[in-house]
Parts: C-alpha cells; structure tokens; sequence
C-alpha cells in the first residue's frame, strides 16, 4: 500500500468519524482500521521480528539444553509462543504509543469527535490480534524442534487472545502513564526478564526464593501457565489464582490508560 493509498484512506476514516452516524462501536471499529492502515508498512517488519523471535527462542534454548527430557522440552515448546506472545504487548505496544506520544500523533487523534475509551478499545484490538501469528509460529516450530505431542485444551484460542490483550493493556498502560523516554528504557529491561528470569520455558523452583515471590505477583507466570496449559492440557493445569491474578493486572492496566487518556485530553 502506497503512502498516498494511505493518506487517503485516512482521510475518508477521519471523514466517517465526524459523521453524524459514528456511533461508539462504529468509532472503534473504525479507529481500529484506521490503525492496522497506519502500520501497513510496518507489518512486514513486525512479522520478521516475530519469526525470529519465535525460532531464536526455540533454537537458542535447544542449543543451551542439547537434548532435553520430555517434561523440559514441553516446557521449551510451550514457552516460544508464550514468550512471542508477551513480547509482542509488553514490549512493541509501549514503544509504538511511546514513539506516538513524542511525535504528537496520539495527542492529534484524540482531537477526533469520538469518546476517550474508542482509542483504547481500537489500539489494543489492534496489537492483540497482531501478536497471534507470532504464536501460532512459535508452537509449530517448538513441535517441531522438540518433537513434543501437545493436547491442546478448548479454552485454548479465548485464553490466547487474553493473554495477548492483557500484555497489551499493561504495555499501553505503561507508555501512557509513564515519560516516553522511561517507557522505552523499561521495554528493552522487560525482553531480558521474559526472556531468561521469568518461570515462562521453565519452571519457578529453578529461581531464586525472591524472584519466585516477585512473580507470585506479575502477570509474566498467570500468562506462561494459561498459554502452557491450554497447549498441554493434560500436562499443566492453570491455578485459580494465577486467573485471578491476570484479570486484576488487565483491569488494573486498562483503568490507568484510561484515566491518563481522560487526564491529557
């Protein structure tokens, strides 16, 4: 898609929203178009990070473990897609609002006729649904390197899709409560956490006491544990807690993006 098929598809999107006839759910839907053509020409570039991030993530692991047991390579296959998954929301969403906020375009949008909680809803519909074939990615190439039989629970899509708009949440909250500058420093900290000090491509016994309590309140390990249990339902199981716990920190995350959405309008 050219720069200018863009333009003007933003213009007529800007046109429909200050219609007489845009509705709340009209406006979000239309934002969330609206969006997905504003990062058309970066899509093939996030695509690119997501693979690799996927098979990095699986063929760096293989390497480091050579040839592991059945339980740890389930744990390796089900953490690829898990960590393609949060990366993707709580790394790429803040940098993207962060990179919005200093170049003024979010403070422009929001002078759009439409109610404070459409950006919100159409921004993370957007990076949600992004994430997905990053993951779908990583569970094939983690089946296929390990050679794991996976079971797959039915509640596997919606719990894929929660963790996904969760991360995102969290990742929009903390660009919008935080500087820009501050934001972009706690992403690139964030990649190393997921990556290597977090229970996601193996269990917590192996942490330190206090990184296990630390995670006992993060949402990093309630998200590894619905991805992991849902892929290998008849291996994991998700702990009440751990869903209790991932529902606070997306209702806790959407709150605060919302109340700083209101407060800079």
């Amino acid at each position: 898609m050219s720069v200018t098929s863009v333009a003007r598809a933003d213009d007529a999107t800007v046109a429909r929203l200050s219609g007489p006839t845009a509705g709340p759910l009209r406006a979000t839907l239309l934002l969330a178009q609206w969006q997905l053509r504003r990062q058309a020409q970066f899509m093939p570039l996030l695509v690119v990070v997501q693979v690799f991030m996927a098979v990095a993530t699986v063929v760096g692991y293989g390497l480091l473990v050579g040839d592991p047991d059945p339980t740890t390579a389930l744990y390796l296959a089900t953490g690829a897609p898990t960590i393609t998954l949060i990366t993707v929301g709580l790394v790429m969403t803040p940098q993207m609002v962060a990179q919005a906020r200093t170049e003024g375009s979010l403070d422009w949008m929001r002078t759009l006729p439409v109610p404070r909680w459409a950006f919100l809803a159409a921004d993370l519909t957007v990076w949600t649904l992004i994430a997905l074939p990053g993951m779908v990615l990583g569970v094939f190439t983690g089946v296929l390197r390990f050679h794991v039989d996976l079971s797959p629970a039915p509640w596997l899509v919606p719990g894929a899709l929660a963790v996904s708009l969760v991360s995102a949440a969290v990742g929009y909250a903390m660009a919008s409560l935080l500087p820009p500058q501050v934001a972009m420093l706690i992403t690139q900290a964030l990649v190393f956490i997921v990556l290597l000090f977090s229970p996601v491509s193996y269990p917590s016994e192996r942490m330190p006491q206090w990184l296990q309590t630390a995670h006992d309140w993060l949402p990093i390990e309630p998200m590894a544990q619905v991805v992991r249990s849902g892929l290998a339902h008849d291996t994991f199981t998700m702990p009440l807690r751990s869903v209790v716990l991932l529902v606070v920190w997306g209702v806790a995350a959407v709150v605060g993006a919302a109340a700083a959405l209101r407060r800079r309008a």
